[in-house]
């Protein structure tokens, strides 16, 4: 079945999470999140490992249903909506099966598609205008298992695009890539910023965050707070997250650093 846009409408927020839940046997995994995303912001997510900031974003994407709560993107159900795109880790693929670089990238088009035909001339083109926008139409041929680890996460960027998604959600992008890489992934999100690509990046790295985003989500199951990084990086908050795994430092230009590594014995939050 193929898969339509559905209207924006008028003064509604992209994205409205209202006491959403989700629980299995062992516990909770998400527990009452609410919050608003608006067109064109750029959004960390951040937390511990089994924070559930992945799990969040299936449910956003209409992967996982939530036990109970109420999910609305661009006012409607989050499955209903062809402009979602969901970035995955990239330790979750098969870098082993036998496609290139276009084919995946082509994937993106299947919702416009359906399932049963064939890409067109003009699908063709939008795969390569996206390949050009995050500089990989030169390894468009590529069998994926031969790319970078930034070539890799560009290629998946590039799908999103092809998809013409107008909320990317993007889990972990730069976990394993070196500093020159990720600057490249950040090039294409100013980009997508730019053209008001909403972006919501579940990350590790919190001094990261606190230089290059517009809001952060600070998620441990429940959110423990929201805002701008001035507001959610207080050692009240991060204890409270972190559950005393912290150590704040303040650089030369007081920009905040944050290692969510456990403290050793004896060391102190400060």
């Amino acid at each position: 079945m193929r898969r339509v846009y559905a209207p924006h409408l008028p003064g509604t927020p992209i994205l409205r999470l209202e006491h959403i839940n989700l629980r299995y046997e062992s516990g909770a995994a998400l527990d009452d999140i609410t919050f608003e995303v608006h067109t064109g912001e750029r959004i960390a997510v951040i937390g511990p490992n089994g924070a559930g900031k992945s799990t969040l974003f299936k449910i956003i994407a209409g992967v996982l249903s939530p036990t109970s709560g109420e999910i609305h993107v661009y006012g409607g159900e989050p499955g209903a909506h062809v402009c979602i795109a969901y970035v995955p880790q990239r330790s979750q693929v098969d870098w082993n099966f036998p496609v290139t670089v276009a084919d995946v990238v082509m994937m993106g088009r299947v919702g416009q598609l359906g399932l049963l035909r064939w890409p067109k001339a003009s699908d063709w083109e939008k795969v390569y205008a996206a390949l050009d926008v995050v500089h990989l139409r030169h390894l468009a041929k590529r069998q994926i298992r031969q790319l970078s680890g930034g070539q890799q996460q560009r290629m998946f960027i590039a799908r999103a695009l092809a998809q013409e998604a107008q909320l990317m959600l993007m889990d972990e992008p730069l976990t394993g890539l070196d500093v020159h890489s990720q600057e490249e992934v950040f090039a294409i999100l100013d980009t997508l910023k730019e053209q008001n690509v909403t972006v919501l990046v579940a990350l590790h790295d919190l001094k990261m965050a606190a230089e290059r985003f517009d809001r952060i989500i600070l998620l441990n199951r429940r959110i423990v707070a929201m805002g701008r990084p001035t507001e959610v990086f207080t050692t009240e908050n991060l204890l409270e997250a972190y559950g005393g795994h912290v150590h704040l430092v303040y650089d030369e230009d007081k920009t905040l650093a944050v290692s969510d590594t456990c403290c050793g014995e004896g060391e102190e939050v400060h």
